[in-house]
């Protein structure tokens, strides 16, 4: 899948850097610096994203620098590069003045002294305008995200709706779906395998109903039907429950059952990503950050809830990267007013917003201005609101001292996809190995806390 995501693995790295370098005074030498001889202030900012965001936040970081009379550093990367950058930066003592944290390495960084509590050099924030979630996924209180301090405000939220194609719809002949009712799983099911079809009549499939990519679309189906990875507490595995086998169950049999989506083989040949950008593929994921890519398809799109499980209610992942600050910037007010400026200015968010590369930040600009344009696509914008308000939940591993328990659940799960194993065989096998490794981070959460 072709969406500006970091491998959650990439946490690991950035964990066991910034372990490595717990208690070093001089951690956060960053390259901040003086860039005349008149002392104009210069700080380093850096951050990952595809083209347009490159451009859009370079347009934002100018208009900040003209205004403030100071100079910003850009330093770029692509997504899949930002974490091996950052830990050696991390490593090599040259944090950046402002870089963009991800959300499951709050608990380390802010423990290990490389970000910086800026609760306090906020100046007129209006915290209560800005997406709660966005904000609490970078609060920690030396024991659990979600409460405490400030250790950065988010460059986004980025709720993961469900897309369909329009276009394929009316093709079809199909009653187009309801954009505030989701379907049940058997519902999913019926239509997707309508749109599953032999178009040009040569014998081989060639539309398909839909081609999700597990690591990213589990969760929709496992927290729809009432299951989740570990409790409340983040303490215990849960992953060996009938719900959670049976969604696991559900979403193998989309192709090895229904036949709703591209064979194993006709991924290898086109992913799904890419057929659902040549119009083949009839429901897919859409993130905000694929919208300004997702103007130039030649069918049209929308939005509407996932399909949902036993409990009736849809719900899906919705992520965040927030805007932090080293705390061994020279220029720790400047640094803290850019996060603010980027995170919270109503200019710079339109300016955002408007390039396609996020949704806002600001509730009222949200409620008021974007999700009342049904003009551009997506024309239901209210769903990517409503995962951010209700149904968007944080993945497991974002919240605990590592993922690696979370994503130890990835690693062996191809032959249940294949159809050589049954789901409930598999998350019994696993669950065992992932509960010792959260129990591993839940002990280096509380050695760090211990030593803070």
């Amino acid at each position: 899948m072709k969406h500006q995501m970091l491998s959650r693995r990439s946490f690991n790295s950035l964990a066991l850097a910034a372990g490595a370098l717990a208690g070093a005074s001089a951690l956060a030498s960053c390259s901040s610096s003086d860039s005349s001889a008149s002392g104009t202030p210069e700080l380093t900012y850096m951050f990952r994203g595809g083209t347009d965001e490159k451009a859009a936040y370079q347009t934002a970081i100018d208009n900040f620098s003209k205004a403030n009379n100071c100079t910003v550093k850009v330093i770029t990367t692509d997504a899949d590069q930002y974490s091996t950058k950052l830990q050696a930066a991390i490593t090599g003592n040259q944090v950046p003045d402002v870089f963009y944290l991800e959300q499951g390495s709050v608990m380390s960084f802010a423990s290990n002294g490389i970000v910086m509590d800026i609760t306090d050099m906020l100046g007129d924030v209006d915290l209560d305008n800005i997406w709660a979630y966005g904000v609490d996924s970078y609060r920690y209180d030396g024991t659990q995200v979600g409460k405490g301090q400030i250790y950065g405000l988010p460059k986004d939220v980025g709720p993961f709706a469900f897309g369909y194609n329009k276009t394929m719809f009316e093709a079809a002949g199909l009653e187009l779906p309801d954009k505030d009712v989701p379907y049940t799983w058997d519902e999913f099911v019926d239509v997707c395998q309508q749109l599953t079809q032999d178009t040009d009549g040569d014998g081989e499939l060639d539309q398909w109903g839909t081609g999700l990519n597990v690591n990213w679309c589990l969760q929709a189906f496992v927290w729809s039907n009432g299951a989740d990875w570990c409790n409340e507490e983040h303490t215990t595995v849960t992953v060996d429950t009938p719900e959670f086998a049976e969604a696991l169950q559900f979403f193998a049999d989309m192709q090895n059952v229904y036949g709703i989506t591209p064979s194993i083989a006709q991924a290898q040949t086109m992913d799904t990503y890419q057929r659902w950008m040549r119009g083949q593929i009839g429901f897919f994921p859409v993130g905000p950050w694929d919208v300004s890519t997702y103007q130039e398809l030649d069918f049209e799109w929308d939005l509407i809830p996932f399909p949902a499980g036993k409990t009736g209610k849809p719900s899906t992942y919705i992520g965040s990267l927030g805007i932090a600050v080293s705390t061994g910037t020279k220029y720790p007010e400047l640094a803290a007013k850019l996060v603010a400026y980027l995170s919270a200015d109503r200019d710079c968010q339109k300016q955002l917003v408007e390039a396609g590369i996020q949704i806002p930040n600001l509730i009222d600009y949200a409620k008021d201005e974007y999700a009342t344009d049904t003009e551009t696509a997506p024309a239901n914008k209210e769903e990517f609101l409503q995962i951010v308000e209700t149904d968007g939940h944080a993945l497991p591993g974002a919240v605990t001292w590592s993922p690696e328990w979370y994503d130890e659940f990835f690693t062996n799960i191809q032959p249940v996809l294949d159809g050589d194993k049954t789901a409930a065989e598999y998350c019994a096998e696993v669950q065992p190995v992932m509960q010792a490794k959260l129990d591993a981070a839940v002990e280096a959460a509380k050695q760090a806390q211990a030593g803070a």
